[in-house]
Order: C-alpha cells, then sequence, then structure tokens
C-alpha cells in the first residue's frame, strides 16, 4: 500500500513539472502533425474549415504525376544540403585546427566565427543581400576584379552560389565550436605516441584524429544536413527562389503553395513527404557515421 502511495505521489510530482510542457507538446505539434494526414488528402484554402473538401489521393497524384516545379525544388535542395554540408564541415573544421594553435588571439577569433550563427537568418539574409548587391558592385568598381560585377542573386547558377556562400558563412562558426570541444578532448599522450612512431600530419590526421572527433562528426553532419534540407529565410530573403523557380528550395515551394497559393492540402502534402525525405536523409547519415566512431 505504502509502495503504490509512493508511485502515485511520484507520479504526481513529476506531471507537475512535465504536466505543462507536454500539453503544450501535444497542442502545438502532434495534433496538428495528425491532422496534417487528413488535411494532405483535402482541397482546402487554409482559412475555412467548412471548405475542406475530402479529395482522396488527388493531392498525391498531382505530385508525383504532374508537379514539375515540386521535383525541380527537391532536386535544387538535395544539390545545395550535398555542398553546403560538405563545405560547412570542412571549412569549419579546418578553422578548429587553426584555433585549437597557440594564437594570442584565438579566443576573439572564435567569437568572431562564431557570431553570424547568432544573427537571425532573414536579418542575415537582407545584410547578404545589401552585400551581394551594392558592396560587390562597389569593390569590383575599384578594383576591376570580375568577380565582384557577377550578378550574384540574379541568375539561377550565381544565386546558387550565393545562397551557398551565406548559407556556410552563418553555419560554420557553429560547428567549429563543436569541432573545437572535440579536438580538445582527445589524449594527448595518443597523439605524442603517433608522433614518436613517425606518423605523418596526413596519417595522424586520418588515423587519429577523424576516429576520434567522430561523435562530433556525427553532430555536426546531422546538424548542417537537415538544417540545409529545411534552408528557407535565407531563399526567401535573398532570392524568393528566384529568377523564376530555379533557386526555390523545397521549404520554400511548400510555403508558396499553402501559403501564397492558398492551396493548403497540397501544401500539406508536400510537407508530409518533405518530412519523410529529412527523417531518412538524417537517420541514415547518423547510422552510417555513429558506426565509424570509437572510444579513446
Amino acid at each position: 500500500m505504502k509502495k503504490a502511495l509512493r508511485i502515485q505521489k511520484g507520479w504526481g510530482q513529476q506531471m507537475v513539472f512535465v504536466g505543462p510542457c507536454l500539453l503544450f507538446f501535444v497542442t502545438i505539434v502532434i495534433i496538428p502533425f495528425i491532422l496534417g494526414f487528413y488535411y494532405s488528402s483535402t482541397d482546402w484554402n487554409g482559412l475555412d474549415l467548412d471548405k475542406a473538401v475530402w479529395t482522396g489521393s488527388d493531392n498525391w497524384r498531382r505530385i508525383f504525376l504532374s508537379d514539375d516545379k515540386f521535383w525541380e525544388s527537391l532536386n535544387f535542395t538535395l544539390r545545395f544540403t550535398a555542398i553546403s554540408v560538405i563545405i560547412a564541415n570542412v571549412l569549419a573544421l579546418l578553422l578548429a585546427f587553426v584555433l585549437m594553435t597557440a594564437l594570442k588571439t584565438k579566443k576573439l577569433l572564435r567569437t568572431i566565427f562564431f557570431m553570424p550563427n547568432v544573427i537571425g537568418g532573414i536579418l542575415l539574409g537582407y545584410i547578404w543581400q545589401f552585400i551581394f548587391t551594392k558592396g560587390f558592385g562597389t569593390i569590383g568598381d575599384l578594383t576591376g576584379i570580375s568577380f565582384f560585377n557577377l550578378p550574384w542573386l540574379g541568375t539561377p547558377n550565381t544565386g546558387f552560389w550565393g545562397l551557398v556562400i551565406v548559407f556556410v558563412w552563418q553555419t560554420a562558426g557553429y560547428m567549429m565550436v563543436i569541432y573545437i570541444a572535440a579536438l580538445a578532448g582527445i589524449p594527448k599522450d595518443l597523439i605524442e605516441a603517433a608522433h614518436i612512431d613517425g606518423a605523418r600530419p596526413h596519417q595522424l590526421f586520418r588515423s587519429v584524429y577523424v576516429p576520434l572527433i567522430m561523435p562530433a562528426i556525427t553532430i555536426c553532419l546531422f546538424l548542417t544536413t537537415s538544417n540545409a534540407f529545411k534552408m528557407f529565410d535565407l531563399n526567401l530573403s535573398l532570392t524568393k527562389g528566384g529568377p523564376g523557380t530555379s533557386t526555390q528550395s523545397l521549404a520554400f515551394n511548400i510555403y508558396s503553395e499553402a501559403l501564397i497559393n492558398n492551396r493548403y492540402g497540397l501544401g500539406t502534402a508536400k510537407a508530409l513527404l518533405f518530412f519523410v525525405a529529412v527523417s531518412i536523409i538524417t537517420i541514415t547519415q547518423v547510422w552510417i557515421t555513429k558506426r565509424k566512431e570509437v572510444s579513446a
């Protein structure tokens, strides 16, 4: 009897602390997610519930058979994610190695490289829009370097690389901090032993550093992959998916379908596919990199 009362008391205390958060999570996340399955099979403008007409699999057939813009956005997002993730992580790892050395200004440099991550994506996008359109143009006129006079947001190719540059600039500093923490945790005696055995820098990196910082690589790849795949704010503030829809990310395509074209049912169906795609890609990435982790 006393044991049952203790269990009941413990359960009551847990609900006092966890209950409000659980209530908000269920209300804001779980219930809308479940309702999404229903609305994905309706023709609804997102405003009047009475006008949500059940259409069965029409939205899904439209996506898979005739929605070319959706697949173009998916192709753009996959290319953007692959390139951005590689560049951001390579740059972050290089910065981490440099700032692990005995530089007098390393603390200041760490702060400077981390600062872009603090700025919100929309604000960051408008700042870089000014840099691309005004700043680069002025530098190009003064120096005569054609690189700065490119129409950075005016063509599909330069618009793509403009988004990559801003995303990497925003993301690399945060990943750098994670890599620095991982490098700081490597036992020094392992490094010294490798040097004594005659390991060259590339051998030391491949055989000692990479295996021991693999947990950090797993985290950084997961964060950059999911963030790149869900990239929306930079897309909205920099190119708005243009020229045309050539730089439209998948998240921006869903936003346009649901909130601009007022086809909320079709947009919800695309969002569910988006969720499945992100889940499969990130789970696969974590599973592959987790298998390569070792303990020091």
